[in-house]
């Protein structure tokens, strides 16, 4: 102690011995220039005294010596201090065990120094490998920056030749987008009943239409159908899709101006309207000397025969001519585009791997507004993000009264523990397994009911594992029953849909398209629950998905070339029969089965 206040006591208050701190004070009359000068007395009439050339500077003391010493070995210790604290913060998504980005507070923004100091590959993840679009304002949609700080980094990578399609396709929808002079000249054509010559731009759009996961798959299957005939899409906003999608296309909407003409009608066109494409082959009233202004294409899952002839080569080369085609569909008809001979090529050079098709066009499209980004984040990081596992079981049940049904809490318990995806419990009594250095799973239940969540958490609850390991159930809202037109069900249920596709292990039910978007998005292939028959659990409970694409529900069941009635999934090996759905269509990857 006394050695320490000998040391203050020589070094003062600011860190440095007193001569060095006198030294720097500058004297009164002395410009900064003038520091090599030599000293002037300020008297001029004072005496000069000569210095004894064999007498040592007071400086080089031994005292002082050690204390220039000690001064300089702070002023390093200091200066390293320093270094440590203003170097670059770690990333918030650094990966922690089992390849899970770990998140705790992503970035509002990013200033223009920051992203010039980016590398070219923290370039390529936040864009999805070249998926995404360079060019937004980060504000206006953080979940299309921040959503990469969330995911595992994925095993997929888009093709350069999807890459190249959807750069090519951006600024044509900029050249041909609302209230552009290219729509404005073909919306002549449409109010006039009749093509006006030859148009640079044609269009698909697309009506909103059914629940948020039909509205999900079949907005990613016109788009994919405008891609293939390069049409510019154009969405119905509905009453809600503003509120719930941010923009997908550089500097220019993709929402249907309020003032299109044909809006008001969107609601009666229907089988039996006139405009209606297979009313129209019914009444054999098409003429390719008379080409319609606009067709209605009617592709939801009541549809009929001469409706389904949009799936044929024939039509399509017909259609190519109508300048704007108004589509409403309740189905993900993507499997069906993949029968069509014109577009073989074109889609094997966009999707190699064809079970990647909703996965890359769904994370192209799809970014949650900032609102339901809200949601996710927080829910996110409040429940999921320090757990070493995340387990997303999504139920949907089509028993008619009031739940939890017994069978179906039975069936999802059986699947978890035979599939080894949850732990089993022991039995009241039992000795209890070292609970030390065990992995956490937290289990994210979506259901319109609480009662299978309740009695899935009062289960890990009251009993404890037999591996030791620590399992929480959540389960973010129940909503009790489907309310299609409410916009904060829809907020909901949108996020739901995105947090269950954050998950590293996923359970779905039969027929949902709820638990169709998830497992796309998240590129998963989830074990489905099958579907109950007379209210009892099915053994096997479920299996694997082949592939993680969507089903198609209402398939054409007709070959084009023979017009007649064949098996459409049995006609190549990358569309097959669904597990979930025997008559349904689904997209596969031929080496994977």
């Amino acid at each position: 102690m006394q050695l320490l206040l000998h040391f203050q006591s020589r070094v003062g208050r600011n860190g440095l011995p007193p001569f060095l701190a006198r030294s720097q004070m500058r004297r009164p009359g002395r410009a900064a220039g003038d520091a090599d000068e030599p000293s002037k007395p300020s008297d001029p009439d004072a005496p000069i005294v000569p210095r004894d050339p064999d007498r040592k500077p007071r400086w080089l003391g031994p005292i002082r010596v050690m204390g220039v010493f000690v001064a300089c070995l702070m002023a390093t210790s200091v200066v390293f201090s320093v270094a440590v604290v203003l170097r670059d913060p770690p990333t918030n998504g650094v990966p922690a065990e089992g390849g899970v980005r770990e998140v705790t507070a992503p970035k509002e923004a990013t200033s223009s120094n920051e992203a010039a100091s980016q590398t070219v590959e923290e370039k390529k993840n936040e864009f999805l490998g070249g998926l995404l679009a360079a060019g937004f304002d980060e504000g206006s949609c953080l979940s299309r920056y921040q959503s990469v700080l969330f995911r595992k980094e994925s095993k997929h990578k888009p093709s350069s030749y999807l890459i190249s399609r959807l750069r090519g396709y951006e600024p044509l929808h900029k050249r041909c987008g609302p209230h552009s002079k290219s729509y404005k000249r073909t919306l002549e054509m449409l109010k006039s009943g009749h093509p006006l010559g030859t148009s640079d731009c044609n269009y698909v759009v697309w009506i909103s239409f059914s629940g948020l996961g039909n509205r999900i798959l079949t907005l990613a299957s016109a788009f994919l159908y405008a891609l293939l005939t390069n049409r510019v899409l154009l969405v119905d906003p509905g009453v809600d899709m503003t509120d719930l999608f941010c923009e997908p296309f550089p500097e220019v909407s993709w929402f249907l101006p309020s003032d299109f003409p044909l809006k008001d009608q969107f609601n009666g066109l229907n089988q039996n309207s006139p405009h209606c494409y297979g009313k129209m082959l019914t009444n054999n009233s098409l003429s390719k000397l008379e080409t319609p202004s606009f067709t209605y294409l009617h592709l939801v899952h009541d549809y009929n025969d001469h409706d389904k002839l949009f799936f044929c080569d024939e039509d399509q080369s017909f259609l190519q001519s109508i300048p704007w085609l108004i589509m409403r569909t309740d189905n993900y008809f993507v499997p069906s585009l993949f029968l069509i001979p014109s577009f073989e090529q074109e889609l094997d050079n966009l999707f190699p791997e064809r079970e990647n098709v909703f996965h890359f066009l769904g994370q192209y499209l799809f970014h949650p507004t900032n609102s339901v980004w809200g949601l996710i984040r927080r829910y996110y990081q409040a429940y999921l993000a320090k757990a070493d596992e995340r387990i997303g079981i999504q139920i949907r049940v089509f028993d008619t009264g009031v739940g939890p049904f017994q069978h179906v809490l039975d069936q999802i318990l059986a699947c978890t523990v035979r599939e080894n995806l949850l732990p089993r419990t022991i039995k009241e009594g039992s000795p209890e397994v070292s609970s030390l250095n065990r992995k956490s799973k937290a289990v994210l239940v979506t259901s319109l009911s609480p009662g299978y969540f309740e009695r899935i958490r009062d289960i890990y609850w009251h009993y404890p594992t037999t591996t030791g390991e620590a399992v929480s159930i959540v389960q973010p809202s129940h909503e009790e029953y489907q309310q299609t037109e409410k916009e904060m069900h829809n907020r909901k249920a949108w996020a739901e849909m995105y947090l269950l596709s954050l998950t590293d292990v996923l359970i779905t039910s039969s027929w949902s398209t709820f638990g169709y978007v998830a497992q796309g998005l998240g590129g998963l292939k989830p074990w489905i629950l099958y579907k109950p028959e007379n209210r009892t659990a099915p053994d096997p409970p479920c299996r694997r998905a082949m592939s993680m694409e969507p089903c198609f529900h209402a398939p054409p069941f007709y070959d084009c070339k023979a017009r007649r009635g064949v098996d459409t999934g049995d006609l190549v090996p990358h569309v097959r029969h669904c597990e979930d759905m025997s008559w349904g269509l689904k997209l596969v990857n031929p080496h994977d089965n």
